[in-house]
């Protein structure tokens, strides 16, 4: 799995961030002056690492100018302080996986979500796993028929209803289809309708209250599927349902050539909340466990 990690991660991401990398040995090939390290924060805003972070970091190689070091010493500090937002993150101890164990996936319209959820099935599905789809964004008739393509491919089951159908209802009914086939797993789709912010948080709390009267503390995961091309506005997302809804992880869509990509790092130093997944490409398999230190390589164009 680990191996897969790097191959994915070090190819379509690093494409991009290899640049930085390159800018940011360039700018220290040389003693910074002031007009660098305005140049120095400017990239790391670029790099949606967010204002607090990038300041910090400034600070800290302003430090450590003064001792003239090599550009290798510039970019080991670089990655000791954005490593050192993930490791401080506190790693819930992980609950037995039930049986069935429910996952409730949620995001914006355009994140991902959808198409997450069907990489996630085929991991579980790879796993061995008995996977049960859960089409409960049921105001979107292209989600429901993108489930039932990725389903009719992988050759899992879906649980959907009519259009317009009540996603809670669509839930209890997955619910109780898994319990009595004994399925290890069932992932609940839901909407993404963010600008509705009030029916669409008093709808994921329907859900939830549906879950648990099926199945005890389900559902067990509730992961927040955000969008890394757009920056800091992934974070106000993150911001939102968090408030709401208690998100136990973050998947990172479209974390490819396309993406910034350093917008992972502020969303765990701010919300404390662990990156589990992140998203490479379009195929099934492109959805990766999250590593931080092979994710920092990639951002910073180091091999180690």
């Amino acid at each position: 799995m680990m191996r897969n990690f790097f191959k994915k991660l070090l190819s379509p991401f690093s494409k991009m961030k290899s640049l930085l990398g390159q800018k940011l040995r360039l700018l220290f090939s040389r003693t910074p002056d002031n007009a660098a390290f305005d140049e120095l924060e400017q990239m790391f805003y670029e790099a949606d690492l967010g204002p607090q972070i990038a300041g910090k970091l400034v600070d800290h190689l302003r430090l450590l100018s003064c001792k003239h070091p090599n550009p290798d010493a510039y970019l080991a500090l670089i990655k000791e302080e954005l490593l050192a937002v993930f490791t401080s993150i506190k790693q819930e101890q992980k609950l037995p996986m039930h049986t069935p164990h429910v996952i409730l996936v949620v995001g914006v319209n355009g994140s991902g979500k959808t198409t997450t959820l069907a990489k996630l099935a085929r991991f579980y599905q790879a796993e061995g796993k008995k996977v049960l789809i859960a089409a409960g964004d049921t105001f979107r008739a292209a989600a429901v028929e993108q489930l039932e393509a990725w389903g009719a491919r992988l050759n899992i089951p879906i649980v959907k209803s009519q259009p317009n159908g009540d996603p809670s209802a669509v839930a209890f009914d997955a619910l109780a289809s898994a319990k009595a086939q004994g399925l290890d797993i069932v992932l609940i789709d839901t909407a993404g309708r963010l600008q509705n912010k009030t029916d669409l948080m008093q709808e994921l709390a329907k859900v939830r209250r549906v879950c648990q009267k099926q199945i005890e503390r389900a559902p067990h995961e509730t992961l927040l599927v955000l969008d890394a091309t757009v920056g800091q506005n992934s974070l106000d997302q993150a911001r939102t349902f968090h408030q709401f809804t208690p998100i136990t992880g973050i998947v990172l869509s479209k974390l490819d050539g396309s993406a910034k990509g350093g917008i992972a790092v502020p969303i765990c130093q701010e919300l404390k909340i662990p990156i589990q997944w992140v998203g490479l490409g379009e195929d099934a398999e492109d959805l990766i466990p999250f590593d931080p230190e092979s994710y920092l390589n990639a951002l910073l164009g180091m091999t180690k």
